[in-house]
């Protein structure tokens, strides 16, 4: 089963960037969506999860042709960022 890990994140945010940090240290591989650049993905992100803070986590679980979407915000998830990299040891291990 292939996941991806997609963080949205916003310049100048230095809790996406302390986020970021995080999961490079961890050796975490993610791909990284400025919510300026993906504002109609973020904006049905915000909808479905009725949070716009960020970073915020989309993982996805690719098995076959069914892919199970997984939406993390703060605030509604998670408290800490170290929380956040809990989430995506538990889906990616």
């Amino acid at each position: 089963m292939n996941k991806t890990v997609i963080v949205y994140t916003m310049k100048g945010c230095p809790h996406c960037t302390d986020f970021k940090d995080m999961l490079v240290k961890e050796d975490i591989d993610f791909v990284d969506r400025d919510i300026d650049e993906y504002e109609e993905e973020y904006d049905i992100f915000t909808q479905l999860t009725e949070n716009d803070f960020v970073p915020a986590l989309l993982i996805i679980e690719e098995n076959g042709d069914k892919a199970i979407p997984h939406m993390y915000a703060p605030d509604r998830d998670y408290n800490e960022l170290t929380e956040a990299v809990d989430i995506i040891k538990k889906h990616i291990i």
